[in-house]
């Protein structure tokens, strides 16, 4: 059975466009586009450009706040000494592993919530989408504190309910090894944020054509089938945009791990170092970057998602 997606087919342009130009309707559009979306990226440039240059520039210097008279111009040398340190590699791994882990499990989980989202009879499709929606509602901050209260050893009630589970006892400590705290960790992030990727994806599965799934239904194909050649293929851009928004976001993860471990037994990750050297330590050269050196893991993130999916989100405009 062949994929069924849409046409791939050179775009036609309006009568009214010019040959090999953009049509009258296209320009207008896309000023209407920069006019709505212009001030609010303004102002999303003044607040985060100042910030990111303040931090390039305080990197530059060996500046500790409790010692401000004595800053000196270092250059570089504040990243050479992160950058050969043990501690930034392996927070730099346990960034990794929470974004991977939590990011990988959230998209199977969003998607079968959004399946359920999307087929829910019609009388229950508010309260359904609502229930769904409810962890994702809840402060970080407020979750890892639940979760926390779940796991300890003293207070949480997982060991006296999965105490049948091998390994599991009433002494088990969770936060005492690296492994166990980042598997709460976790939990925690996952349970927070799959809401978000099911309301990304549920958008995604709104747009796939119905006469695409009702060909589909009509050449025979199963439900497996629809869906890896009719579905997901036509909701690639959903995917993209679910992933990427998610993905940058537990990259900086801190919260949990502010709450639940402090950093402790190996399970610090980027955000949480470039915390405890800036607010903790008050290095502020080294903790700008640790900051610096974050900002870029980001972009390079973007970058890769962007040429990985090689996405258009333009191209979805439809000219009819």
């Amino acid at each position: 059975m062949s994929t069924t997606t849409l046409p791939p087919g050179t775009k036609q342009e309006p009568v009214s466009a010019p040959p090999g130009g953009t049509s009258d309707r296209a320009r207008a559009e896309r000023r209407l586009g920069w006019l709505l979306a212009g001030p609010a990226f303004l102002v999303m440039l003044l607040v985060t450009a100042y910030p990111i240059a303040q931090a390039v520039y305080d990197s530059l210097f060996d500046f500790r706040l409790t010692d401000p008279e004595n800053r000196s111009f270092t250059g570089l040398s504040n990243y050479a000494v992160i950058l050969t340190d043990r501690i930034w590699w392996t927070s730099l791994g346990v960034t990794f592993f929470i974004t991977v882990v939590t990011v990988a499990v959230e998209l199977v989980l969003g998607f079968a919530l959004a399946l359920v989202m999307m087929k829910a009879l019609k009388s229950i499709r508010p309260v359904v989408r609502a229930a769904i929606l409810i962890p994702y509602a809840v402060i970080t901050v407020v979750s890892a504190f639940a979760w926390q209260f779940a796991f300890d050893i003293s207070t949480g009630f997982v060991n006296t309910w999965f105490g049948w589970v091998p390994g599991i006892g009433p002494d088990t400590d969770w936060f005492g090894g690296t492994w166990s705290a980042l598997f709460v960790v976790c939990i925690a992030e996952i349970w927070k944020t799959t809401p978000f990727i099911s309301l990304l994806l549920l958008a995604g599965l709104a747009q796939v054509p119905d006469v695409l799934q009702e060909a589909a239904r009509v050449d025979g194909a199963t439900w497996w089938q629809r869906m890896r050649r009719v579905t997901i293929p036509n909701m690639k851009a959903a995917i993209m945009v679910a992933l990427l928004f998610r993905s940058l976001d537990a990259f900086r993860v801190f919260d949990s791990i502010f709450v639940m471990t402090g950093g402790a037994n190996s399970t610090e990750s980027v955000s949480f170092l470039a915390y405890r050297q800036t607010i903790a330590r008050l290095e502020i050269g080294l903790g700008s970057a640790v900051s610096v050196l974050l900002f870029l893991c980001v972009v390079l993130i973007s970058f890769t998602f962007i040429k990985v999916f090689k996405v258009d989100l333009s191209s979805t405009r439809g000219d009819a």
